[in-house]
């Protein structure tokens, strides 16, 4: 029971004081009036043990993986202290997996090199060194300059920097002034209780459907488009309050009526900003593969999306060619300067996108010279990750690697040594093979492939892992601030760390399994 209860507390976020509540000691003296509720500490010990073992089995699991990636972002909970959060992404059977490795807290100031000890530190901890391919982060200038500064791939997070050009042609003068009016005549149904009531009673009368209009947030560009979208669904009812002398006054509804070209915008605009918010939604996904993705979804957008059209307004024209300028800039491949970008190379070990469309014939050829490159790196010796070779885990049994011996004496070691150009062979095969659907799954086809490209799929294991976006990152910090509360600022960090990676990775808990068995 008490295993039971901490797996609760672990996979419920509930606060530790929970136990200690009235309620839950009527619940337990009814359901099992035998058992003695334990106290808070003797939960915390048990959760401390369910860390450990939670935590040697993610280490096992993470042994046992050849290539992995990092996310990593950084965040201040209620209390004011900072922390910085660390994701590993690999695959496994042909599947994606991703754990929690830490959340730690981080006092000192958050330059590189503090950063890239923090990096460091954790690399070391769960003996991931030369396994790391790329880490993706946001695009601050201290995480950038940290990552730089080691091993692996540094790689800037796509929906960070999509927002960054997103938000280049939200501050055009023409379209602040839509977004800010419509904002305003928002924030007063938000804040009138009598024109709230007044909308809900129009809403009736036009059978509309009874939502609530949606607010824009300043750091979520996307929730620009769910306002749009709310307005005009909502447009009629909305107007026929603001026209309504009983609920709103003259001077009020001069205010905050829009302008008949501020509806134009406000319904042009999001098919555009729905292409943008869907690309983000695509690559945010942790089940998929996802770094392959950047390249082919940036060209769509540029060539299909952003284009303007005959017939659209002024302000959606000059919106598109803002954000299309913007994207060319960060994600234009039109040089050989690309070719240490992961996104680019993952493209090519990707069947869905390894013509590579999206770029010229000399890039083409250049991202195939590099693959090759890698590849014969990893057939002498070298590492994917181009840093110090992983550990072996474990060798074969005794008996077998006596049999081994016996049958390399036999045959000679040149006879299980490939050459240069099977290699060449190998990629050539790949390159000639057709492209699959960009619906089918690229893991599965590598799953399915793994002996005929036996090298070629280590590299994709080692490039395909790699998220696109720190969203996975960033996710934890929704369940930090479940940990992190008003009912619990007084958590040490170290069981902040603890209870984050009980909830997190609640897949590697043994007493989780065995409730689930």
């Amino acid at each position: 029971m008490s295993t039971l209860i901490a797996n609760m507390v672990a996979k419920d976020m509930l606060p530790l004081s929970f136990v200690e509540g009235e309620g839950f000691w009527e619940l337990i003296k009814y359901v099992e009036p035998k058992y003695t509720v334990p106290a808070r500490k003797t939960i915390t010990t048990r959760l401390e043990k369910m860390h450990v073992d939670s935590a040697s089995s993610v280490r096992n699991t993470l042994a046992k993986v050849e290539t992995a990636a990092l996310t990593t972002d950084a965040w201040t909970a209620l209390t004011t202290e900072s922390y910085v959060t660390i994701t590993c992404h690999f695959i496994k059977d042909g599947k994606m997996k991703s754990v929690v490795l830490q959340t730690r807290a981080m006092p000192e100031r958050h330059t590189a090199e503090n950063l890239a000890n923090v990096l460091n530190t954790a690399v070391d901890h769960w003996d991931l060194r030369g396994k790391i391919t790329a880490c993706v982060h946001d695009n601050a200038s201290n995480i950038v300059l940290a990552n730089s500064a080691l091993e692996w791939e540094s790689n800037p997070c796509f929906a960070h920097t999509l927002q960054l050009a997103v938000n280049n042609g939200i501050k055009l003068g023409v379209i602040q002034h839509v977004v800010g009016a419509a904002s305003r005549l928002v924030s007063h149904f938000h804040h009138s209780t009598t024109a709230t009531q007044a909308l809900k009673m129009k809403q009736k009368q036009q059978s509309l459907p009874e939502h609530c209009l949606v607010q824009y947030c300043r750091t979520r560009w996307n929730s620009i488009y769910d306002m749009f979208k709310r307005l005009l669904e909502l447009r009629w009812a909305v107007v026929a309050v603001l026209s309504d002398r009983v609920y709103t006054m003259l001077t009020d509804t001069r205010t905050l009526d829009l302008a008949d070209d501020s509806w134009v915008a406000i319904e042009e605009l999001p098919p555009v900003l729905s292409s943008l918010k869907c690309a983000t939604t695509a690559l945010c996904r942790e089940s998929e593969v996802s770094i392959s993705m950047i390249y082919p979804v940036t060209a769509t957008l540029l060539s299909k999306h952003l284009i303007s059209t005959t017939g659209e307004s002024t302000k959606v024209s000059q919106f598109k060619t803002t954000v299309l300028e913007s994207l060319k800039r960060r994600f234009s491949p039109t040089g050989t300067e690309e070719l240490h970008n992961v996104a680019i190379i993952a493209s090519f070990l990707d069947p869905r996108h390894k013509h590579l469309k999206f770029t010229e014939d000399t890039v083409k050829k250049a991202v195939t010279d590099k693959v090759a490159e890698l590849l014969y790196l990893t057939e002498n010796g070298g590492d994917v990750t181009e840093g110090e070779p992983s550990t072996v885990v474990s060798g074969p049994p005794e008996k077998q690697r006596r049999t081994v011996t016996a049958m390399a004496t036999l045959f000679g070691d040149d006879y299980y040594t490939e050459d240069e150009m099977s290699l060449q062979t190998e990629l050539d095969k790949y390159m000639q093979d057709e492209c699959i659907p960009p619906f089918e799954d690229p893991l599965a086809w590598w799953k399915a492939n793994e002996c005929k490209y036996r090298k070629l799929s280590r590299l994709a294991k080692a490039y395909l892992c790699i998220s696109a976006t720190s969203v996975p990152a960033e996710r934890v910090f929704s369940a930090a601030g479940l940990i992190v509360n008003r009912l619990r600022n007084s958590l040490l960090p170290e069981h902040v760390d603890m209870l984050i990676f009980l909830n997190k990775n609640n897949t590697y808990n043994k007493n989780n399994m065995g409730i689930a068995k």
